[in-house]
């Protein structure tokens, strides 16, 4: 961990020293011994970390977690999130996430630059894994936010008000990016295997082609209520993760699991009634016990479970909480269970006639087995499935929803609020979604999606047009849930 940290403090060393606007200043202030030009080996590294830790893994993954009610919010900022008190309309709220988005685009921008046409011309291995965590990354920023700047972005000093691009128009780009990965990841390079410096493949680099695949299949779908294609979902799962060991996620030993940290630190997050009646209405569920813990509320009383009443219960730190807290969890970008559940509902929509639940029971089967520390392998998962009675295609599909929801408990929140946005889309209102949702607040209060970030809505323009009173985001769709922005 000492040599990432080196490796960071060089990088922002480059940083400081190329923001500088006197040349004179830059030749008086250079050290020889400390090299402002990081080679890429050593970025990439921060540039896996910030898109783990610094975006997908904490503040986004919190406060999705929230509005879908995989977690409810008992305390804090979490609190105001869980009753609409100002959070989810604030531009302050996801200030850091946005920056950080940014800033690892920015970074991968000049790795991708560098191994394109710059001095490390025909480095293809860290050139497609680039091209794959950019793609990553500029789908999550879409995702998460709409239209955002993106074209005139990245040009620190020649355009300061950067215009907004249409999300349509960014899936595009995601698309192209991550099979241009998957070409150059093809390639042979004269340059030497990432190793060690590669925290999530180790260098491997038929692993990441699996992983822009199974991108390539989580993108399809998301668009499947603008432009289906499920024949094309399937082909590009069948290119991807065939077992949870090719999986892409990031363990990190240097730095704990983002969860861990804020229940160590803070304890906002607690368990949510809204996820344990969906578990609990499931016979012989496993999960309904193995999710969460039971507390003691005062000295001498029984071990119970006290569930937070999704946008009811007071403000307390007095709840249960998830019994798969670990500061050794790993981060998903995209899991083996994901991928299958992804399958399963391809086949499904691809053909009414399909009421089998063989796929649907390979997703359940991976998903009691995810990698995480408390794990339910003993379940018999086809038994399980079994006992839901499954007898329709609608059925099917329906539940597939649930099953994939269920699964992504407690560190795959983001994915959980993009599947609920698109499936609202595609069912055409709460009332026939197959994941009901139980805050009250959501009559008129469910966020649509989040807000921009402070440091461009007080300093563009364009994005402070976008965002007017922040109110938008309970009422204005992302274009692939059926919006214009």
């Amino acid at each position: 961990m000492k040599k990432y940290k080196v490796i960071l403090l060089l990088v922002i060393t480059s940083i400081l020293l190329n923001s500088c606007s006197e040349d004179k200043m830059d030749d008086i202030n250079k050290n020889v011994n400390n090299p402002t030009d990081v080679p890429t080996r050593f970025s990439i590294t921060d540039a896996m970390t910030s898109t783990t830790f610094g975006n997908i893994g904490s503040d986004l993954s919190f406060y999705t977690g929230i509005y879908v009610e995989l977690n409810a919010g008992g305390s804090g900022q979490m609190y105001n999130a869980e009753t609409r008190n100002g959070e989810p309309i604030s531009q302050t709220t996801y200030n850091n996430s946005w920056n950080s988005q940014y800033q690892t685009m920015y970074n991968l921008k000049l790795i991708i630059e560098k191994c394109t046409t710059g001095e490390e011309k025909g480095n293809y291995a860290t050139l497609g894994i680039a091209q794959v965590l950019y793609a990553y990354n500029l789908a999550l920023l879409t995702d998460m936010y709409g239209d955002v700047p993106f074209s005139e972005a990245f040009q620190p000093g020649v355009v300061f008000q950067p215009k907004l691009d249409r999300q349509e128009d960014l899936y595009k780009i995601v698309f192209a990016t991550l099979e241009d990965a998957i070409v150059n990841l093809g390639k042979t390079s004269t340059y030497a295997s990432l190793g060690t410096q590669d925290l999530i493949y180790q260098g491997n680099k038929t692993k990441w082609i699996k992983a822009a695949n199974g991108l390539l299949a989580r993108y399809t779908l998301r668009l499947s209520f603008r432009q289906p294609d499920y024949t094309k979902v399937l082909s590009y799962v069948s290119k991807s993760f065939t077992s949870k060991d090719e999986e892409f996620k990031m363990k990190n030993d240097g730095i704990p699991n983002p969860y861990y940290q804020l229940d160590n630190e803070r304890g906002y997050l607690f368990a949510s009634k809204s996820l344990f009646d969906k578990l609990n209405a499931r016979a012989n569920d496993p999960r309904a016990d193995g999710y969460f813990e039971k507390i003691q509320k005062s000295t001498g009383a029984p071990f119970t479970y006290e569930f937070f009443i999704n946008g009811v219960s007071p403000q307390s730190q007095n709840y249960s909480y998830s019994a798969l807290i670990n500061k050794a969890n790993p981060i998903f970008m995209l899991s083996y269970h994901e991928l299958l559940f992804i399958k399963a509902e391809a086949e499904a929509r691809n053909s009414v006639a399909v009421i089998s639940t063989a796929s649907l029971t390979a997703a359940v089967n991976a998903a009691f087995n995810k990698d995480e520390v408390i794990n339910f392998s003993s379940t018999n998962a086809a038994g399980y499935v079994a006992g839901l009675g499954i007898t329709t295609n609608a059925a099917l599909l329906k539940e597939i929803a649930v099953q994939k929801y269920l699964s992504f408990y407690e560190n795959e929140c983001v994915e959980a609020y993009n599947d609920y946005r698109r499936l609202l889309a595609m069912y055409g209102s709460v009332a026939a979604h197959p994941i009901q949702l139980e805050n009250p607040l959501n009559i008129d209060k469910f966020p649509l999606r989040l807000t921009y970030g402070n440091s461009d809505v007080s300093a563009n323009k364009n994005v402070k047009a976008a965002f007017g009173d922040g109110t938008y985001v309970y009422k204005e769709n992302v274009w692939w849930a059926g919006g214009t922005r």
